[in-house]
């Protein structure tokens, strides 16, 4: 058997196992390491190549940029544990008052404040359905579009920065553009980096905002009976509200994200700010204690073990599937195909809407990016343009079926009239927004790579 159809086996069969639900970082690496000893008993594979292990690992170690994420997930673990969305939602259903769809609106709004401070999809999901579901439902609201929007809002802390796939994109993307750069001879090019992204995935982010919220204006003009008047606001001090409930978030998202755009600071250095800061808005709002304190940190340290334990397990099968070849045999298929860059992205990303029916967006950052990013970046493309596009698409991966993590979120605190095909068909036509939202980033680049040109 020869080398590359072992690449091939090894890929599908990882795919398979993490259907299957096996442990990811265990499957990434006991894969690997299982077809890379059947390929020396074949001859297809170089066992030495295992020495290069221990220098991978130290470089994941030591990596500065990868500080931010234990750093940021204790920031939005903090500031979920503060209940900051409970006063947002309800002040932001009084500023939107009678407008049709108000209530949903809020909902988007809440959502996208939330991605900028928090970042963390289950926390934002749950937190949504518990307190906005059944408000939605009482309200009048169909079942279908209230899931969707909740599901929906409680994505966009993937795209909107800071965002730990943003970081985690930044750390893979700077390697596999410095690689494709020296397939092409230039040994100096000019370093990409999580900043960029952070500027370049902004606009966009604002965009699927603002296309959710049309959505919602749409629906509520076709379908008035989907979308009822809110009830009358509450007259008297709704202006202090607005400003006592929106100020803390404010201020901690200028203080991280716009210390990051400005330069003043590194994606670490804001994250130590933000973590530092959402601790001093639970004390404001006097939820902090020794025992919150304890669970946010065993929280972030389970999650951060998490991803670390994932990429120590995709660095040893990015290892043997290079050792098989695999990657050489990937970029022939990209290269050969007719349109150049055009079919070989347009490919790429056919590849990963459709893996995010089935993997969680980690998997696919850290198996399939290092694998297709230093190919693509040989076509001469921006790469916080593909950085962009990438993470528009992973961010389909939470809703779609049947593993959606978005829509498991939302089952689990759902009414029971609420059935999982009606979260299923609420979320469906938001998957199209975002191939929507996907396709105009590929069509007008400028809206990822004008702001990092400005800024940077």
């Amino acid at each position: 058997m020869d080398a590359q159809t072992l690449s091939l086996l090894m890929f599908l069969s990882v795919c398979g196992l993490l259907m299957l639900g096996f442990p990811v970082a265990f499957t990434l690496a006991g894969t690997a390491f299982a077809f890379a000893f059947a390929g020396s008993l074949f001859g297809a594979f170089d066992l030495s190549l295992f020495g290069v292990l221990p220098s991978r690992y130290f470089g994941i170690m030591v990596n500065p940029v990868l500080v931010a994420v234990p750093l940021f997930i204790f920031m939005g673990v903090m500031l979920e544990r503060a209940k900051i969305a409970e006063q947002l939602l309800e002040t932001m259903s009084l500023l939107f008052g009678r407008l049709r769809g108000g209530m949903g609106l809020s909902v988007i709004f809440v959502g996208m404040l939330l991605a900028a401070s928090t970042g963390i999809v289950g926390a934002t999901v749950v937190t949504m359905g518990l307190l906005s579901l059944p408000t939605m439902l009482k309200a009048g609201y169909d079942k279908k579009l209230s899931c969707g929007i909740i599901c929906a809002s409680g994505t966009l802390g993937q795209i909107i920065p800071p965002s730990i796939i943003l970081v985690l994109l930044g750390d893979v993307l700077q390697g596999s553009y410095a690689e494709a750069q020296r397939a092409i001879g230039n040994w100096a090019p000019e370093p990409v980096s999580v900043i960029d992204l952070f500027a370049g995935a902004f606009i966009p982010g604002v965009l699927l905002v603002v296309l959710y919220m049309g959505w919602v204006v749409v629906t509520g003009y076709l379908r008035p009976k989907a979308c009822p008047i809110s009830p009358k606001p509450r007259e008297g001090m709704l202006a202090r509200q607005v400003i006592t409930v929106l100020l803390p978030p404010a201020l901690l998202i200028f203080g991280v994200l716009g210390s990051i755009l400005a330069g003043v600071a590194t994606p670490t250095e804001s994250a130590a700010v933000g973590a530092a800061g959402a601790m001093l808005i639970a004390l404001l709002r006097k939820r902090l204690s020794m025992d919150v304190l304890k669970d946010v940190m065993r929280s972030a340290t389970r999650i951060s073990t998490m991803v670390f334990v994932i990429l120590l397990g995709a660095s040893v099968f990015s290892l043997v599937f290079r050792g098989f070849g695999g990657d050489d045999m990937i970029s022939k298929f990209l290269h050969d195909l007719p349109g150049g860059a055009f079919s070989a992205v347009l490919a790429v990303m056919l590849v990963m809407f459709v893996l995010g029916f089935f993997l969680d967006f980690i998997e696919i950052i850290f198996v399939v990016v290092p694998i297709v990013g230093p190919i693509l970046l040989q076509f001469d493309i921006s790469p916080v343009w593909l950085g962009v596009m990438i993470a528009i698409n992973l961010q389909t991966s939470f809703l779609t079926p049947p593993f959606g993590f978005a829509l498991f979120y939302l089952r689990g605190v759902a009414p029971d009239n609420v059935t999982t095909m009606d979260i299923y068909r609420g979320a469906a036509p938001f998957v199209a927004i975002q191939v929507v939202g996907l396709a105009l980033v590929a069509a007008f680049p400028a809206l990822a790579t004008w702001l990092p040109s400005v800024l940077f």
